[in-house]
């Protein structure tokens, strides 16, 4: 980044230059450049029902909703905030697809990438969620072609993203080469900007380990700061990151008055060469200066499209300034793109049938918030559905069921005196895992437990089954939170020497979120789909009100 005392007296030194050098300084006036960005979009081709959640600017101690996001939406705002400028570029800081809605999921993502491809995305970082269904479907993506299971299931052949995914930090073992390109480097009026795209580190704890098997996942700043050679080589100067990681801010989502997590160590970690960063992963927006850089989050779901502006220096070919505006993408006030609303037409036709067959009915909405302990009431009617489809002997015979929070993505809300649709059902459950059935004993199932707080700053409580209960307690040392004597399976004490057999989905069964003591599990037996369990369940229960709770319970 440019030394600003330079930039002064340059001011100066031009003020005080002679009327003969005027075409000499149109020569060096800076180049405007406009960065569009957003993060985690997560398939919500459609508004999230929650839009986003800021201050009420009658009463900042208040918050209100704002109906925000969606596709149609979403490309309006990104050509409006086009116009008027000459050098603009799309980017993305990851998480695009996976965890996605009925409409993307349905169709492995296919509409979400061509959804922006049409709004004109030119680079993209990987987030964790891009291997949700593994590194070649990931590739598929960029790539093109019918999915290897499912066939061709859209309205026209999948032609792949024109769009570039970056992951400068994901290197393939058995070669020694990234999995895709690691930046993308692109020209505005003579001057080069490299754009440097990476996933976290912490990627293999946060996805199925097959998804990635053979990959190996490096330090975040080291990898960009290893690259800067080669991008100075190249004439780059301007350097933005783009990362799928990010932090925690207070204040609203324009402001940063203080921000905590991950991406403050790594910033502070990167070179001084580094000018801005695009962050994304914990669905937060914020605008913030950290350790003099640039640092920006879009929120979530389309709801926000940040608009960054940076002076460009002709001569040092250099950033000069960098400011930035969330822009909420607020669908009263942004227009459907006409070409989006044909997109989402298409495959809209050959989803409905399937997306609105009825599931069941509710009494109330069914929240996927945690209490103090870690239990949601969603959660425990999704481990009460899992451990229904696989109780029988012939489907495994389980007597307790597990899932893992982030499997659990969207409230089902109550609407319409209740009613429950197939696609409600799949937006809570859209990974579409399937359940595994194996046998664990008493002893390993609370090693298990005690693994929820591998990451103390980022417990992963499961949800249980009924009939489930234990006690944890804060204050003790992560290893030893767990009870062992509140281990209860109806009414009776787990006993750590008996064999139990365990209902899980597939990504846990894996190893995934850090639970390795499933992957010691004998006899395991697949079942159905979780969001088959779950449709199943409704249908069998409705209407379903919430569970009374207090399966775990928290001391301390």
């Amino acid at each position: 980044m440019r030394d600003w005392g330079c930039q002064i007296l340059a001011g100066v030194l031009l003020a005080t230059a002679p009327a003969t050098a005027s075409r000499a300084v149109a020569q060096v006036s800076p180049v405007d450049l406009r960065i569009l960005a957003i993060n985690d979009f997560h398939g919500y081709l459609e508004p999230p029902p929650g839009g986003i959640r800021i201050d009420n600017p009658d009463d900042k101690t208040r918050k209100i909703t704002v109906a925000a996001g969606g596709s149609e939406h979403m490309a309006t705002a990104v050509r409006q905030l086009r116009d008027g400028h000459k050098n603009t570029i799309f980017v993305a800081a990851g998480d695009l697809i996976g965890a996605s809605p009925f409409l993307s999921a349905m169709f492995h993502d296919e509409p979400t990438i061509e959804s922006l491809d049409m709004m004109g995305l030119a680079v993209a970082a990987v987030g964790n969620h891009e291997f949700d269904e593994g590194k070649d479907e990931l590739l598929r993506m960029q790539n093109g072609g019918c999915h290897p299971i499912d066939g061709c299931q859209g309205p026209h052949p999948f032609l792949g993203a024109r769009f570039r995914y970056l992951a400068a930090s994901t290197f393939e073992k058995g070669t020694g080469k990234t999995l895709l390109p690691a930046y993308e480097i692109r020209e505005f009026d003579g001057i080069a900007v490299g754009f440097v795209g990476l996933t976290l580190k912490g990627t293999p704890r946060l996805v199925s380990p097959t998804g990635v098997a053979g990959l190996e996942f490096r330090d975040e700043a080291d990898t960009v700061n290893a690259l800067l050679p080669e991008l100075k080589a190249r004439g780059v100067e301007a350097i933005v990151v783009l990362i799928h990681e990010g932090g925690f801010p207070t204040g609203d989502y324009n402001e940063c008055p203080d921000i905590s997590g991950p991406i403050v160590d790594i910033v502070r970690k990167f070179d001084r060469a580094v000018d801005v960063v695009v962050s994304g992963h914990t669905h937060r927006p914020y605008v913030c200066d950290i350790d003099g850089r640039l640092v920006t989050s879009a929120d979530k779901y389309g709801t926000v499209v940040t608009a960054i502006d940076l002076k460009l220096d002709p001569v040092t070919r250099d950033v000069i300034s960098a400011k930035a505006d969330n822009v909420i993408v607020r669908t009263d006030a942004f227009a459907r793109d006409s070409n989006q609303t044909a997109l989402l037409d298409s495959y809209n036709r050959l989803a409905a049938p399937i997306a609105g067959r009825p599931a069941g009915s509710i009494t109330e909405t069914l929240s996927r918030m945690p209490n103090d302990a870690g239990e949601s009431v969603l959660g425990d009617i999704i481990a009460d559905a899992q451990l229904a489809a696989t109780r029988p002997a012939a489907n495994g015979g389980a007597v307790i069921a597990f899932t893992n929070p982030g499997g659990v993505r969207s409230d089902i809300t109550r609407k319409d005196e209740g009613a429950v649709t197939y696609a409600d059902v799949f937006a809570s459950q859209p990974f579409r895992n399937q359940l595994v059935t194996l046998t664990l004993t008493g002893r390993q199932i609370k090693d298990m437990l005690e693994q929820q707080w591998l990451d103390p700053n980022r417990p992963r409580i499961l949800q249980v089954s009924n009939g489930f209960t234990y006690t944890w307690d804060g204050a003790r040392s992560v290893g030893d939170r767990v009870a062992a004597d509140s281990l209860m399976l109806n009414g009776q004490r787990i006993d750590p020497a008996a064999d139990y057999r365990v209902t899980v989905n597939n990504f846990l069964a894996a190893g995934g979120d850090g639970f390795t003591v499933f992957t010691k599990g004998i006899a395991p037996q697949v079942g159905v789909y979780d969001v088959d369990a779950l449709y199943q369940y409704f249908r069998a229960n409705s209407p379903i009100a919430p569970a009374t709770g207090n399966r775990i319970v928290r001391i301390n």
